[in-house]
């Protein structure tokens, strides 16, 4: 009976696994634009110039080399890809996974011209769960200090 259990607990476990995996990707539902977008509470992180979970600076540069470089940033991050848009098109989505289940993660960036170069608006949120546990906050704060080692500030 004990084996039965086991058994039972481990298929479920391998099934939540597939789920978390192999669950289709609802682009349009995660490529929403950051600037006007509204606070994803305990499940994400938002960082824009007004309104945000906090304040992102201003880089001296131009959106499209903002974004270029952002891109490259997250891009080199592991378990990270595009799900939508591109440079060109001013507003980017990546989906990183967990290490271990392979949790989803969405992070939508776009960039603005300011007055001084452009601003950035970067939102992350989890797609699972009332809570990331500061996991998207830690990522973009990251993904944010590497973008102010290659570009500068006005």
């Amino acid at each position: 009976m004990k084996m039965m259990v086991l058994w039972g607990l481990l298929a479920v476990l391998v099934l939540f696994g597939a789920w978390v995996r192999l669950a289709p990707v609802d682009a349009a539902r995660w490529h929403i634009d950051p600037i006007a977008a509204g606070s994803p509470g305990a499940a994400g992180w938002l960082v824009r110039n007004q309104g945000g979970d906090s304040v992102a600076p201003v880089y001296a540069a131009t959106p499209a080399q903002v974004l270029t470089a952002f891109d490259a940033i997250a891009l080199s991050t592991p378990r990270t890809r595009v799900v939508a848009g591109s440079v060109g098109d001013g507003r980017i989505t990546y989906e990183t996974r967990s290490r271990l289940w392979g949790f989803p993660d969405y992070t939508t960036v776009a960039a603005q011209p300011v007055s001084d170069g452009a601003g950035l608006a970067v939102l992350g949120r989890a797609r699972f769960g009332q809570s990331d546990v500061g996991v998207n906050r830690a990522r973009i704060e990251a993904w944010q200090i590497a973008l102010g080692e290659r570009l500068s500030r006005p």
